[in-house]
């Protein structure tokens, strides 16, 4: 079955204040977050109809807008209604709701003065970003030549899209390669995250993940890092180098796209689906669906 492009798909988007057919929901090829990068999104799931977390999320992209210096013209209040309304008129029961906002195209130039701030909520079906084998049995990573810039260099702690450059350089650089992901090190060398998701190892029964400050201190990361400690699970934030993947016995993902998803190699090292991540995705999925159903 051959899936749709964005572009051309039946319901609606809202888009600005208002719903519009999904066909009509377009901006300006001279819009200036289209030619200088002032965009910002959000990718949010939906679990039996709701949207996990959704006021966080709504939260995260008005700080990351405050972070690209231009402010949402809708409070995190309107914008959980919109999405809470898209997902209900497209009839989404398990799903993907995306928000972005950018800068219009009253003027085009490096300044931003003038421009206004548009934001739009779609949503689909959509159910993973790896087959069901995959997610079972682990994907593979492969480190980038990309790394995530300083935070003088770069906004870092917003979601903004102009920072996904390099993940989708990384991302297909690495599918080409026959890998299923990419790892990216930070500037100094260190560990950072996958091109949309954050990083665990577990080493000695403790789970080590990278410090947030070049990356984004990703919602899901936050909720594995509460179930971990909720399960009795020690977790160590700290910067991690890459020679310490060999002393890893588990290495495994966080998003909310990728949910808890383990990693069975990372160029040669290679580990098991093990003990923690299956917990913590039983736990995360929980969480998110409710308890499984008793056979």
């Amino acid at each position: 079955m051959t899936t749709p492009p964005f572009d051309d798909r039946d319901g609606s988007i809202w888009l600005d204040g208002a719903f519009v057919p999904w066909r009509d929901a377009k901006l300006h090829v001279l819009s200036h977050g289209l030619h200088y990068g002032g965009g910002v999104f959000e990718g949010e799931r939906v679990y039996g109809g709701r949207v996990f977390k959704l006021t966080e999320h709504s939260r995260r992209l008005h700080t990351s807008a405050r972070e690209l210096g231009f402010r949402l013209p809708f409070a995190v209040s309107e914008l959980d209604d919109a999405s809470r309304e898209v997902v209900r008129r497209q009839g989404i029961a398990d799903g993907y709701v995306r928000p972005v906002a950018w800068r219009g195209s009253e003027q085009l130039g490096v300044s931003s003065a003038g421009t206004s701030v548009h934001v739009a909520i779609a949503a689909w079906e959509w159910p993973h970003v790896f087959s069901a084998d995959a997610r079972l049995r682990g994907i593979r990573l492969s480190t980038s030549r990309w790394r995530r810039p300083s935070p003088d260099t770069a906004p870092v702690h917003a979601k903004a899209s102009s920072l996904y450059n390099i993940c989708t350089l990384a991302r297909d650089a690495a599918v080409a390669a026959g890998h299923d992901d990419a790892l990216l090190l930070d500037h100094r060398g260190h560990l950072a995250e996958a091109t949309g998701a954050n990083l665990f190892l577990a080493i000695g029964g403790a789970l080590h993940t990278p410090i947030p400050d070049v990356v984004l201190n990703g919602i899901t990361r936050q909720t594995v890092i509460n179930l971990a400690r909720e399960l009795g699970i020690a977790v160590y934030e700290r910067h991690i180098r890459p020679e310490e993947l060999s002393r890893a016995d588990e290495v495994f993902l966080t998003g909310t796209a990728y949910e808890v998803q383990p990693v069975v190699a990372v160029d040669e090292h290679a580990y098991k689906v093990g003990k923690l991540a299956s917990a913590l995705s039983e736990a995360y999925g929980r969480l998110v669906r409710g308890p499984a159903p008793r056979r």
